[in-house]
């Protein structure tokens, strides 16, 4: 039986049905996210929505409700799917970056290397900015992108690792770990408010003390204390990511300081449109990415499909003789040996030669 791609990834993540999740190698914390959301909830349903619907509005469970369905669908898609991990290079690739050279240099003619540069300049609207080598994926990774070192995969537009996500935070499920702490936020507001006031009111219906009403209802307590110190937490978290939205950046680049001052210069955004409602849209609102992994094709799918290609290829060239040629590889012992030129990951240097 042929193997997929999801199982012989090298990253440390875990994979189900048939490799359409990825989570982290850590999900306990995650579970734990979902026992207290659940339970909490549960708790609210059962023993004070009936209440709160006869004697103030019928509406109040079903608020409740829509806001914790929301707050699960946000949370499974930005536990279950791909942050943007990167692809590693593959041999050739790594061999050429390793090996450091030049697109200009023939591998061939010399047996001395440099080691790889760790960085490159490039320029992003007007501002210069680092591409950082990584010795692990053997890759420079683009702009914003980093080394997660729990899963061990280079994530495109890495915010940060969220253990209680079990999942890395990138550019393909940031918008919904956003929305995720949002609506949990709205979520516990609204169950510390409600089961509160259903305290209140019984305490005030049959003449007693707090503390006699919270001891009918003691579920309705054991809500309010868990809402009341998770609020905190996620308003918090809350309002330093929508600062994050709003500036468009990353909370890795915020806690690094990529865009402070330095040396009294000031270090522009270069990915900030200057408004808070266009950085708003532009990551909420955007487009969706698709995941470069390709985790339920065959392992040796691509190959198939370079071999695909070469025939086409080879197709046109025989239906013009006058520019049919062969690409070979010089090896350091002096033989030659034929090279895919449909592979788009070979990048060692070849020379071509007439048939």
């Amino acid at each position: 039986m042929t193997k997929k791609r999801w199982q012989s990834f090298p990253g440390k993540n875990r994979f189900f049905c048939g490799g359409r999740i990825i989570m982290a190698k850590q999900i306990n914390v995650f579970f734990v996210t979902l026992v207290l959301l659940i339970g909490v909830c549960a708790l609210f349903f059962i023993f004070d929505a009936e209440y709160l619907a006869t004697h103030i509005h019928w509406s109040i469970p079903l608020i409740a409700a829509v806001l914790l369905t929301f707050t699960l669908l946000f949370l499974f898609r930005t536990s279950f799917s791909d942050p943007g991990i990167l692809p590693r290079a593959t041999g050739d690739e790594a061999l050429f970056n390793d090996r450091g050279a030049d697109n200009n240099v023939d591998l061939s003619q010399t047996t001395q290397f440099r080691n790889p540069p760790r960085t490159k300049d490039v320029v992003v609207n007007g501002e210069t900015v680092k591409l950082k080598y990584c010795f692990t994926c053997k890759i420079f990774r683009p702009p914003r992108a980093s080394h997660c070192s729990m899963c061990d995969n280079c994530i495109e537009r890495f915010d940060h690792h969220c253990p209680w996500v079990g999942n890395c935070v990138g550019k393909r499920n940031y918008r919904y770990f956003y929305l995720m702490i949002v609506t949990i936020t709205l979520l516990c507001i609204y169950v510390l408010a409600f089961s509160i006031a259903h305290i209140v009111m019984i305490a005030q219906e049959e003449d007693k003390t707090l503390i006699s009403a919270m001891s009918e209802t003691p579920a309705s307590v054991i809500e309010a204390l868990i809402a009341f110190f998770a609020v905190w937490s996620v308003l918090g978290l809350a309002g330093f990511h929508s600062y994050l939205v709003g500036t468009n950046q990353t909370t890795n680049e915020e806690i690094k300081g990529s865009w402070a001052q330095r040396h009294g210069e000031v270090v522009r955004n270069p990915y900030t449109t200057n408004s808070c409602c266009s950085n708003f849209s532009k990551i909420l609102c955007g487009p969706s990415y698709t995941s470069m992994l390709r985790l339920r094709e065959d392992k040796n799918q691509e190959k198939k499909d370079m071999e695909q290609v070469k025939l086409k290829i080879e197709k046109l060239l025989s239906e013009n003789p006058q520019n049919t040629f062969r690409w070979v590889r010089r090896e350091e012992n002096g033989t030659s040996s034929p090279v895919d030129p449909t592979d788009l990951h070979t990048h060692i240097p070849t020379t071509p030669a007439s048939s």
